[in-house]
């Protein structure tokens, strides 16, 4: 604070004595102190005693008029920085024509092409139509356009990249025989062609994946992040006690528990007409006044707080993923220390890599991939973690908008990876990263009833930025 107030006087050609720096220092706001002093001393004064600032106090200054007179200082900063290049809000152009597609599925290739091939136990691979014409070992990197079981049991995949297509075999007594693969995924082959030439028979498997070596390297922040993910406002089910709970807990400890950033994963209100009568478990049945509900409740959140929403497939913003930030019309009464954007998102906070998804495609991985459920959302992430893809699997249920880069690719190994969508609740470390599944504020639905699904509601997910240490915070009764 010393070097502060001089280098301000200094600017000034202002200099302060011993005594009158002394005194400054005392103060308990020594640099709102001081720009008062600045504002009412003499022009022809260069040096300032202590007999000058004397002379403010007792000149009836405003120096010590009321203590509500000087502002407290802030003692939190947000460190928080959204990475722009993963945000498609305000950058979507396709149109869904077929050299949308073209573009979409290239850009994807060559993204994760250029993550498997920097795999120190991969290296440089060859394209599809020179391995084809090799007698030898080969590498190659594709995508795979079609896996099949032949009616021998064996697994048959086809795999393309910009230069041909080839099929790869995998002998049902192989050691890769227990490998899953889904549609769109890019994966590394290294193995040999037959004696035909019309296929690559594989001796190991690459994926993208996210390094063994990535580690959480510990900070000396105390700044805590929060996760509050599928909050649904304006459902009959939703948790309002649970909340009041939380937002209690929050006024209480947030301060001193250094919580500084809280993220909303998706579906932060119910929506209108998201699946058929829908309207009869609906408490607010105008989506404009659901996100007006939600407003009001964000304003119980503590100010200091720095706040992070991305939409969910309940959300007023289109369905087709990466998704836009929602609508003005719907935020207008949101306070400015909430920051809106796409869906999924990469954020830089206080050092940390944090991408957060809302897990919309959780659905197709859990049709497509055997052993996969939504008691597990965990394990889903870990799938995507290791392809490097929170959705390849393209056509499904999950609907993808054909934009000229893809955005759902995880280029970046995250520090922190958060999801929500099927109102589980959990948290797992893959190879450094924390996984986290953050839970619901909405109690169990008329569907899940029907599926015997009982999600995990009114859990808090809380990361320490400095430490990595994960808890959970439950406000459910």
């Amino acid at each position: 604070m010393r070097e502060e107030i001089l280098s301000a006087a200094a600017k000034r050609k202002l200099f302060f004595t011993p005594e009158a720096m002394e005194m400054i220092l005392s103060n308990d706001h020594p640099m709102e102190f001081t720009n008062t002093v600045f504002s009412h001393l003499a022009s022809n004064v260069m040096f300032v005693s202590k007999e000058d600032i004397m002379s403010c106090i007792a000149g009836d200054k405003v120096i010590f008029e009321s203590p509500k007179e000087i502002a407290p200082r802030n003692k939190f900063t947000s460190d928080l920085k959204i990475v722009k290049s993963s945000d498609i809000t305000g950058e979507s152009t396709c149109e869904g024509k077929i050299n949308d597609f073209a573009q979409y599925f290239r850009a994807r290739f060559f993204t994760l092409k250029r993550l498997v091939e920097k795999r120190p136990d991969f290296g440089k691979g060859m394209d599809i139509a020179r391995a084809k014409s090799l007698d030898r070992e080969v590498k190659i990197v594709g995508i795979v356009y079609d896996k099949a079981t032949t009616k021998n049991g064996h697994i048959l995949l086809t795999l393309e990249d910009d230069t041909d297509t080839v099929k790869v075999l995998i002998g049902k007594d192989s050691p890769l025989a227990g490998e899953t693969f889904v549609n769109d995924e890019v994966i590394g082959v290294h193995g040999k062609p037959n004696k035909t030439r019309e296929m690559i028979i594989p001796d190991k498997i690459y994926r993208p994946d996210i390094p063994r070596n990535h580690q959480w390297e510990p900070s000396d922040t105390p700044s805590k992040v929060a996760f509050l993910s599928d909050v649904h406002v304006g459902s009959e089910t939703f948790l309002e006690q649970d909340w009041h709970r939380m937002i209690a807990w929050l006024k209480e400890n947030s301060v001193k528990e250094d919580i500084n950033y809280l993220i909303f994963p998706g579906d932060v209100v119910d929506g209108i007409g998201v699946f058929p009568d829908q309207d009869k478990e609906l408490s607010i049945s105008d989506i404009d006044q659901q996100y007006a509900a939600l407003a009001e409740y964000l304003k119980e959140i503590p100010d200091h707080i720095k706040m992070v929403i991305h939409p969910g497939n309940h959300d007023a913003c289109r369905l087709a993923e990466p998704q836009p930030a929602l609508n003005q019309r719907f935020t207008k009464g949101f306070d400015s220390n909430v920051l809106l954007v796409g869906n999924p998102i990469y954020m830089e906070i206080e050092g940390r890599n944090v991408l957060s998804y809302h897990g919309k495609s959780m659905d197709d991985w859990i049709a497509a991939v055997q052993g996969l459920t939504y008691d597990n959302p965990l394990n889903v992430m870990k799938e995507m973690c290791v392809r490097r893809h929170l959705a390849p699997i393209y056509g499904q249920r999950n609907a993808l908008a054909p934009e000229k880069k893809d955005y759902l690719a995880m280029e970046t190994v995250p520090d922190i990876f958060v999801s929500g969508h099927v109102h589980g609740a959990g948290q797992e470390i893959y190879n450094g990263v924390r996984m986290i599944n953050a839970s619901t504020w909405q109690s169990q639905t008329e569907y899940q009833r029907q599926h015997n699904f009982n999600p995990d509601p009114g859990i808090m997910p809380v990361v320490d930025l400095g430490t990595g240490r994960i808890r959970m915070h439950n406000f459910h009764e």
